[in-house]
């Protein structure tokens, strides 16, 4: 007998409804629905309450296979955590354009390095276009990160798209800004980020 018919028989053997049970293990009565039907499995939290309130063991729940899928989800939902932090920490490390001397000026023939703060002779859509852009790639990092449990479809399948479009596009204008040190700060980013978006595929 496979988990969910298992479930399901559990919940009938004490007289419930999926509306009771779900209240009882703190779930959507959709979770509850999407088990029993077979259409996905409890996290380990759930399937802990589960076994607890039913007296059952976790061996008697599941079999070896769904064991195995559970693991697997598990690992993968942990993997996607954890670079959801990554990238986003990424992300907002952008901010620091605002205090390290990555930006070039020249002042009385002298080039100096300065922060995106102190950047004075840029023109003013320039300066106006970095700031934009750091503040809308660390916008980015503080969404990734605050987002991570949401499982909307547009943005669980494009955050890393969005995130690594917007990070392209700063190197852009950094080169055309010719701003070769924050670009190259931005370029090793890139690259971690494609490193870590090639891994998990």
């Amino acid at each position: 007998m496979e988990f969910h018919e298992k479930l399901q028989e559990l919940r009938k053997r004490k007289g419930m409804t999926q509306e009771e049970l779900a209240a009882t293990l703190y779930v959507s009565r959709t979770a509850v629905s999407k088990w029993e039907s077979g259409r996905g499995y409890p996290n380990i939290d759930s399937l802990r309450a589960i076994s607890s309130f039913f007296s059952v063991s976790l061996d008697d729940l599941l079999s070896t296979d769904e064991v195995l899928t559970l693991a697997e989800s598990d690992q993968k939902k942990k993997e996607s955590h954890l670079y959801d932090i990554l990238f986003g920490l990424l992300d907002l490390s952008v901010l620091l354009f605002l205090f390290l001397p990555l930006f070039a000026q020249t002042v009385d023939g002298e080039l100096l390095a300065v922060s995106l703060l102190n950047l004075q002779n840029a023109s003013l859509y320039l300066r106006i276009a970095y700031f934009v852009i750091s503040f809308g790639m660390s916008g980015m990092g503080v969404l990734t990160l605050a987002l991570q449990n949401f499982c909307g479809v547009f943005w669980t399948g494009n955050k890393r798209r969005l995130s690594l479009a917007i990070h392209a596009l700063g190197i852009l204008l950094l080169i055309f800004g010719r701003q070769p040190y924050a670009a190259a700060f931005l370029f090793v980013f890139l690259m971690l980020k494609g490193f870590m978006t090639l891994k998990r595929k």
